[in-house]
């Protein structure tokens, strides 16, 4: 883990996509940091050890789903399936498909596996999972204003976790997607699919892969702005978390799921769609949703050791 130092920073981005704004200031203690998202292999440990089962390796019921077509009420998680040609961008099932039998161990489909994959980040976990990991080794997953803090790597409101230039001298500093999404990726970072945890060069706080390769879970609650908290405060709030869960859900759709906060982008993120490889970039995902674009990494809020400014452990 990486300590990160805590203070007080701004948050959001009036640039890019209206979720993100307004800026506003907040404070947040110093707090370890997972260097890496969590692994397959770190993932596989704790499943031996408590024998956990995943949302997505558990058949849903009627009652839990009224709406679903009996048919579609199997074990599985969405699998993104890229099209041969271009697609209608406003409907993501072109692209999204609920896979029978797809999971932490078999990301594609039942007969996929994560073979050579140990030290790619896990996928196909719920918030329900990622939390259930995160108590198992005694840590907890960030708030939204935790994890932007250490996305950000100490750089003031740079649009990147390395500046304001998205390939530097060229040269990419995240698994993103280049080219036409959803048909078309040129694979310019080397990777189709998702990477290594330390493919790319690690931030100014020396973590990898806060940009990039999976979105992460945090424990906000999602709003369509920030947290009402941090928008009405006459000071900076100190450690703001949790959101609102009314305000959560979507209306929009049949079955109403309250959504939690993910960050960071993923390798399915493009300029044409989704410029959101971003530390102020925020999405909202349904808490009972996995799918292979999701992973998380875990944090624990305690102070360093005496004189240790910047630490490692």
């Amino acid at each position: 883990m990486v300590w990160i130092p805590g203070g007080t920073y701004r948050m959001g981005s009036d640039k890019f996509y209206p979720e993100e704004s307004p800026i506003h200031e907040v404070s947040v203690d110093g707090f370890w940091i997972d260097r890496y998202p969590v692994t397959n292999e770190r993932f596989r440990r704790f499943v031996e050890a408590t024998g956990h089962v995943t949302s997505a390796e558990i058949v849903p019921t009627r009652e839990e789903y009224p709406n679903a077509l009996p048919e579609m009420l199997y074990a599985g998680s969405l699998v993104f399936v890229k099209p041969p040609h271009p697609v209608d961008l406003g409907n993501f099932y072109n692209w999204w498909t609920f896979m029978q039998g797809a999971d932490w161990r078999h990301p594609t489909g039942a007969k996929s596996s994560i073979g050579g994959r140990k030290r790619h980040p896990v996928i196909h976990v719920t918030f329900r999972d990622a939390e259930a990991f995160a108590r198992w080794e005694g840590k907890a997953l960030p708030t939204e204003a935790e994890w932007e803090c250490a996305a950000r790597g100490g750089l003031d409101q740079a649009d990147y976790a390395w500046g304001d230039e998205l390939a530097p001298q060229g040269r990419h500093r995240a698994n993103t997607w280049q080219g036409e999404f959803p048909w078309q990726n040129l694979v310019a970072d080397r990777y189709e699919t998702t990477s290594p945890v330390n493919a790319f060069p690690a931030s100014g706080y020396g973590l990898f892969d806060m940009i990039g390769n999976v979105w992460e879970w945090t424990t906000d609650w999602y709003e369509p702005t920030h947290a009402t908290e941090a928008l009405t405060s006459c000071c900076a709030p100190h450690n703001p978390r949790g959101g609102d869960e009314a305000k959560s859900y979507d209306p929009a759709q049949p079955l109403p799921i309250p959504r939690k906060v993910v960050k960071g982008g993923s390798h399915l993120c493009a300029p044409n769609y989704c410029r959101r490889y971003r530390p102020a970039a925020r999405y909202p995902q349904p808490v009972d949703t996995s799918t292979s674009h999701i992973g998380f990494r875990c944090v624990v809020r305690m102070a360093p050791a005496a004189g240790e400014a910047n630490p490692t452990a």
